[in-house]
């Protein structure tokens, strides 16, 4: 049985990377591509980079799209590069452990395999990571915690879009398309209003000048006010 030598391990939007295994299905136990004949390597500073991009350093993130751990195994290769024997996840195993399995899949499939690699700086150069894997399955028996979800694009595009609405309301926008202070009085000012005909109409105790001192926080120009300004009246 022969690893599909076009397969790599992620989401096909990022780049194409399932590990698959040509007319098999399930767990695999994973075999050498041909052609990668040379041992591929990389250092835990290396794979922490790539972890890094991949998942935000998160060893232990399952967000349930069906991609796992730090460096974001698919199931299918996981298990062609031979991670089950730690855990049946790559969440559900250490870093020591995922670090293992991508050394694997990296010599099997090359740095092509991880989208992230060239922010990760990820290439076969050959330097041992030295990490201990245990004896497999440590994290099996724990209850598995449920890991932060990161930010998404979509997330982060709404945040400015949410403060400019919160923005929104505190200011309202002049005929010239200035933005000047709302205000939260009780009394919200119409086209055609001034603070003269305000005084009068509400009766406001010291007329427009009094109705001026109230307000002076959003109007700058007793005779500059603009229709959805909120003033206070006492």
């Amino acid at each position: 049985m022969l690893l599909n030598s076009k397969g790599k391990h992620r989401r096909p939007s990022k780049a194409t990377r399932i590990a698959a295994l040509a007319g098999v299905t399930g767990a695999a136990v994973a075999v050498p591509l041909m052609g990668a004949t040379n041992a591929s390597a990389a250092s835990v500073a290396t794979w922490d980079a790539v972890a890094q991009c991949e998942s935000g350093g998160n060893w232990s993130i399952n967000t349930g799209n069906g991609y796992y751990g730090g460096l974001q195994f698919s199931q299918s290769s996981w298990a062609a590069a031979g991670g089950t024997q730690y855990a049946s996840r790559a969440d559900l195993a250490s870093k020591d452990q995922q670090i293992a399995t991508a050394e694997k899949l990296l010599d099997m499939q090359g740095p092509g395999a991880w989208a992230c690699a060239g922010a990760g700086g990820l290439t076969n150069d050959g330097v041992d990571p030295g990490v201990s894997t245990g004896s497999g399955q440590s994290q099996e028996a724990q209850p598995e915690r449920k890991a932060e979800q990161p930010t998404t694009r979509s997330e982060q595009r709404s945040a400015p879009k949410a403060e400019k609405k919160a923005e929104s309301k505190k200011t309202v926008t002049t005929p010239t398309g200035e933005k000047v202070q709302k205000g939260d009085g009780e009394y919200k000012v119409k086209t055609g209003d001034t603070l003269s005909k305000i005084a009068q109409k509400q009766g406001v105790k010291g007329g427009w000048s009094k109705l001026f001192d109230l307000n002076d926080d959003i109007v700058k120009d007793a005779n500059l006010i603009f229709p959805g300004q909120q003033l206070h009246l006492k």
